[in-house]
């Protein structure tokens, strides 16, 4: 249509998707799931997102295509990945990285490795790009290995340069990269290439329960309302581990031998790391834990009602974290503050807003919210339960390789761990363990590099450039190199000035951790305002959202008070085996005055009163919330 009609992408954009194609041949070949459903308003969520805005019901739905803040930029107006303004093909994503992307290691002078672990575990709780697929085998096809002719049409392989400082060493001159599978619109409306989301957008702890109820019944135990753990340490005393993974047991880990099994969790990222694997494990534990206490509460509740009651508080504990100890840290009080992110301490709230979208924007995952790779250090620490360094492995070695979380005592070393190692600075500088030792394989001395491939990504889904986005953000746009002075440093200008050809040109994921950050946050301005403006729409536009009152999905006062009291510290404490004392918010490093480390008994780390959860009327055992269950 667009050769036929000479169409420019003004039109692709804005004029194609008005077409009603339920009214063409189109309709017969649309999935059933891109169709309107009936749509009621129950207590809980569903596990696929759908329904949970009544008049859009697909809004953050999964396999809803992601949103776009601005048209794509794609070189033919539909699907050909950007080329610079000048008309030439962009310089390789590996040049870039290269070039500006060094392992210099600067620390943060406050932000401990809880708060990239956090927000990794979050961004598993909004997306998951499609991969795409060789037919016969449903893996990522291999694309370097494979003449040109010969390859997989999704094939976008990374070039390496021929004088490259690491990859010459090895002889390496293409890295592995596959575009992201094509997602439908809405009714299978027309326009440029869109990619989708497989889980839900909201925050709605699908990590810990997937994103399908076939994902949640293999998770569940149907008894009591609890998830399935693994109780192999029990005889020590220990807690439960996340249980095996028996089904497609090579997916998404690299066994030693056949008798070592990945974990299985709601996500199937879940054992990438060892920041995530821990974090599963005690998000796993404690909703165990409260639906032992709600059993116990009121012992008329079946297995369904304490698992569904269960997995709506844990989604509400999921938002509270992110935005009461993840955001601040990250965006800063201005931030917060202009985009309504900072929570009430008191009340309910009618937040909701059914003309908000809370789909996630494709520059937030394809770009801005990958600034927490810049955060991610070379090795990851151990530390005693009484806070002691052990010892810490290259992070290039844990990838893949979550089997130490086996160990006894291992999960504790590594939970003491993310709240005593001081996380890196947001800035160009990103560990070697990233850009060049991704996901190493075997004997190889080299792996893939994240950077390159979050610009390549951003590429693959159509991201305008960096200078878009400040148009975007209210900010002037910068029509020459000068006028970037003070929004990099003169070091990371001079690099882009020998990178691309026009600031036009510069990919919105590297400028954007290359920014300086804005007043009192991590982030510059335009990771900023991407950042806050998704986080607004997922606090506005979800209808579950914790502290909206006047719907059946709605708690109670006093509960929503309990739900308020939460901290990361607390959960730590509570699903740690031995960890005896945290510093009131582990996401920053331990200060005697501001942050102080305090015994996990104390009164300063309170733990949610399930008792407002009692059933009115109904007699049973009083319960010591302040017991906390064996196991």
């Amino acid at each position: 249509m667009i050769k036929r009609y000479n169409l420019n992408a003004d039109a692709i954009h804005n004029a194609l998707p008005l077409i009603d194609t339920q009214r063409t041949v189109i309709d017969g070949f649309c999935p059933a799931y891109l169709k309107r459903p009936k749509c009621t308003i129950k207590r809980y969520r569903e596990y696929n997102g759908m329904c949970n805005n009544l008049d859009h019901p697909h809004w953050g739905a999964t396999l809803s295509s992601y949103r776009r803040l601005l048209p794509a930029d794609y070189a033919d107006g539909i699907s050909e990945p950007r080329i610079s303004a000048t008309g030439k093909e962009l310089p390789t994503a590996r040049y870039v990285s290269a070039l500006n992307h060094r392992d210099y290691g600067f620390h943060d002078h406050a932000v401990t490795v809880y708060l990239p672990a956090w927000g990794q575990l979050m961004d598993h709780d909004m997306t998951l790009g499609a991969e795409s697929k060789e037919p016969e085998t449903d893996a990522e096809p291999k694309c370097c290995d494979k003449a040109p002719g010969q390859r997989h049409p999704a094939c976008w392989p990374i070039e390496i340069p021929n004088d490259d400082p690491f990859y010459s060493n090895f002889g390496r001159r293409c890295m592995e990269f596959v575009r992201s599978a094509t997602g439908l619109s809405e009714n299978c409306k027309l326009g440029p290439r869109n990619t989708m989301n497989i889980i839900t957008s909201t925050l709605d702890a699908n990590f810990i329960y997937g994103s399908s109820k076939e994902t949640a019944d293999k998770l569940r135990r149907f008894q009591g309302g609890l998830l399935k753990s693994n109780s192999a340490n029990h005889h020590l005393g220990l807690k439960d581990l996340l249980p095996p993974k028996l089904e497609s047991p090579d997916a998404g880990c690299v066994r030693p031998n056949r008798d070592s099994y990945c974990f299985l969790a709601g996500d199937s990222r879940a054992n990438q790391q060892v920041m995530l694997i821990a974090l599963h494990t005690i998000m796993m534990r404690e909703h165990n834990r409260i639906a032992v206490e709600l059993g116990y509460i009121n012992p008329h509740w079946n297995d369904e009602r304490i698992y569904q009651e269960t997995r709506h508080i844990m989604a509400a504990i999921v938002q509270h974290i992110t935005y009461n100890e993840f955001l601040p840290m990250v965006l800063g009080k201005d931030i917060m503050n202009r985009y309504g992110l900072l929570l009430s301490k008191q009340g309910m709230g009618s937040f909701y807003d059914p003309a908000v979208d809370p789909t996630i924007p494709v520059s937030f995952f394809a770009a801005a919210y990958r600034f927490g790779h810049s955060l991610i250090p070379s090795t990851i620490e151990r530390w005693s339960v009484t806070h002691q360094y052990v010892g810490a492995r290259r992070l290039s070695e844990m990838l893949l390789n979550p089997f130490d979380m086996y160990g006894p005592g291992t999960c504790d070393q590594y939970l003491a761990g993310f709240m005593n190692q001081v996380s890196q600075a947001v800035d160009d500088s990103v560990t070697e363990e990233l850009t060049n030792h991704l996901f190493q394989e075997g004997q190889n001395r080299w792996g893939a590099d994240l950077a390159s491939l979050n610009m390549q990504r951003g590429r693959d889904h159509g991201v305008p450039s960096y200078n878009a986005y400040r148009r975007y953000c209210g900010l002037s746009p910068a029509r020459h190199w000068h006028d970037l002075a003070d929004v990099f440093t003169n070091d990371t200008l001079r690099r882009y000035i020998t990178t691309y050809d026009t600031p036009d040109d510069i990919d919105l994921w590297t400028a954007g951790i290359s920014e300086r950050p804005s007043p009192g946050s991590m982030v510059g301005p335009v990771f900023g305002c991407i950042i806050g403006e998704s986080f607004r729409n997922l606090r506005y536009g979800d209808r579950f959202w914790y502290e909206n009152g006047g719907w059946p999905s709605s708690f109670k006062q006093a509960q929503l008070q309990e739900i308020r009291k939460v901290k990361l510290s607390r959960i730590v404490c509570d699903n740690s085996d031995n960890i005896e004392s945290a510093q009131v918010y582990v996401m920053v490093l331990p200060d005697p005055k501001v942050n102080p480390r305090v015994p996990c008994r104390s009164s300063v780390l309170p733990r949610i009163n399930l008792e407002h959860w009692r059933d009115a009327g109904e007699q049973s055992p009083t319960y010591n919330h302040n017991v906390r269950p064996s196991g």
